[in-house]
């Protein structure tokens, strides 16, 4: 069997088209991969370090209004379809899949008008543009949410799958948690993070929130400010003389290469919208406070949250309404009434998916 995947430009993108091409692996005897990217997303350094075969096209995505650039990547994408139509026929395959990204377009629109099965994944509530033209092509459509199905013109193609997560995210326990980042096993902890990158407003609301909690005995801060804010936060905290080694309950760290174990001791956790951050959280059943990154295509990171928070398992505070105090105000909240967070922790479970890359895979199988 051979397949063909494509995706990228972020790890919202990337990380789900390993994990289903995982677990399709898993399901077949032999299974020869290729993987279309474009030489400059992150696809082009994580898809070979993850042993697949890689290959590129040139193209770029549109910008959201009338330009010269729009003009240029008209005829970038062309050149693009035809590139895709030679790899295609080098390659063979018997599915072409695609979760995401300008790089899908080409390839997908190609596998599918030379009568390739073809299917999309789409991770957020509300379609990205290129999900939406594919959508009228490929053969099968996996949603994340069942509220995406209103945006498909062709239901009969869309099924619910849930969203990717690794595995690692299922497999990590609390005990590995606690002995490996240093924790506290008789504190409740909060997990900070706003990304890979970080997320400065939240980064900045929560200053006041260590002046607020800094010190208490029952709950412990785990704190991913992201490369770049990393340095800023300790000198603000340094110069509101906090110390956190005295603290007792303050972790800070650029960034978490052990993620999966930070998620498996989170009682609360502060995060973005992102639709792969949001799977994980519900795998886990973990509570959560969203607040969703304002500047996402189509605002989707809001309408994630709001489903979240329409299902009992996440409060969510708009960027622009963010202080430190309405953030302090709503930990203080929660992290007082345990029986509301446990509420919260039920819903999240509930919500998640688990077993999506499986489902996926066995609806991808069943294509070929």
């Amino acid at each position: 069997m051979r397949i063909i995947m494509s995706g990228g430009g972020t790890g919202g993108h990337i990380y789900p088209a390993i994990t289903i091409l995982r677990a399709i692996q898993k399901n077949t005897q032999s299974c020869e991969v290729l993987f279309i990217g474009t030489q400059h997303g992150l696809e082009s350094n994580i898809i070979p370090k993850e042993g697949f075969d890689f290959r590129t096209i040139d193209v770029r995505g549109f910008e959201r209004r009338l330009s010269i650039q729009n003009i240029q990547t008209i005829i970038k994408t062309l050149g693009s379809i035809n590139q895709s139509r030679k790899i295609i026929r080098e390659f063979k395959p018997d599915l072409v899949i695609g979760t995401g990204g300008y790089v899908c377009g080409p390839v997908l629109l190609t596998a599918s008008m030379m009568g390739i099965p073809t299917m999309i994944q789409e991770q957020n509530v509300i379609p990205g543009i290129t999900n939406k033209i594919l959508s009228r092509f490929v053969d099968k459509i996996a949603v994340g949410y069942g509220e995406a199905q209103k945006y498909f013109t062709r239901k009969e193609k869309v099924f619910i799958s849930g969203n990717p997560i690794r595995p690692e995210i299922l497999s990590a326990t609390r005990e590995e948690g606690i002995i490996a980042l240093g924790l506290d096993p008789a504190k409740r902890t909060v997990l900070i993070s706003g990304g890979s990158r970080g997320a400065r407003s939240i980064n900045q609301a929560m200053i006041q929130v260590y002046q607020q909690f800094a010190g208490r005995k029952d709950i412990q801060l785990l704190h991913v400010t992201g490369q770049n804010e990393y340095n800023g936060i300790v000198g603000k905290l340094q110069e509101c003389c906090i110390d956190t080694i005295k603290a007792g309950n303050i972790i800070i760290r650029p960034y978490l290469y052990n993620m999966p174990q930070a998620m498996a001791v989170a009682d609360l956790a502060i995060f973005r919208a992102g639709a792969v951050g949001l799977a994980e959280l519900t795998a886990k059943g973990i509570p959560s406070i969203l607040i969703p990154y304002p500047y996402a295509a189509e605002n989707h990171q809001e309408f994630n949250a709001r489903v979240m928070e329409q299902q009992g398992a996440a409060v969510v505070i708009r960027d622009a309404e963010l202080t430190g105090y309405r953030l302090i105000e709503v930990m203080n909240e929660l992290m007082n009434s345990p029986q509301k967070l446990d509420g919260m922790a039920a819903a999240s479970k509930r919500m998640g998916c688990p077993e999506a890359a499986e489902t996926i895979a066995k609806m991808a199988l069943t294509m070929i």
